[in-house]
Parts: structure tokens; C-alpha cells; sequence
């Protein structure tokens, strides 16, 4: 007779960060990167012909304001809801 397999625990996650493509990108949703933390501020806009996608940023340690370039099929690491 086989032994019935152990539960698996399973732990909750402890961060709230997705990863969406860019067009699903909402005012007010933060995004962290190797140079900063970003709060979008502007809705995501297509150009070259809908393979890139341009979304407008704040950086969160200061005022400076810029927009970020993805390609419409990367996936962005996303905190949902702001601070």
C-alpha cells in the first residue's frame, strides 16, 4: 500500500508586486527598477505601430518626471494602488 504524500505548506505572499504588461498600466501604480521607484502618472500610449509602449513616470524621491519606453510585450513589475 502506498503512503498518501505529505501536505504542502503553503505560505502567503508577502509582497503585493505583479507583473502586467504596460498597456495595463493605472494611474498611481508604482514601479520599481534598478534606478528608482516610479509612480505612473500619465496613461500608457502605443507608437511604432503598437510595439513599443511609452508611459508617463514621477520619481518618487523627488520631482523629476519622465517617460518610460517598454516593449509591448515585456512585463513590468507593478505595486498596485500607490503609497
Amino acid at each position: 500500500m502506498a503512503k498518501p504524500e505529505p501536505e504542502k505548506k503553503r505560505e502567503p505572499e508577502a509582497t503585493t508586486t505583479t507583473r502586467v504588461l504596460p498597456m495595463e498600466l493605472q494611474v498611481g501604480d508604482q514601479l520599481t527598477d534598478e534606478t528608482g521607484t516610479y509612480q505612473v502618472i500619465g496613461r500608457p500610449f502605443m507608437t511604432a505601430g503598437g510595439k513599443t509602449a511609452n508611459v508617463r513616470v514621477k520619481r518618487i524621491e523627488s520631482d523629476a518626471q519622465m517617460i518610460r519606453v517598454y516593449g509591448a510585450h515585456e512585463r513590468v513589475a507593478v505595486k498596485r494602488g500607490g503609497a
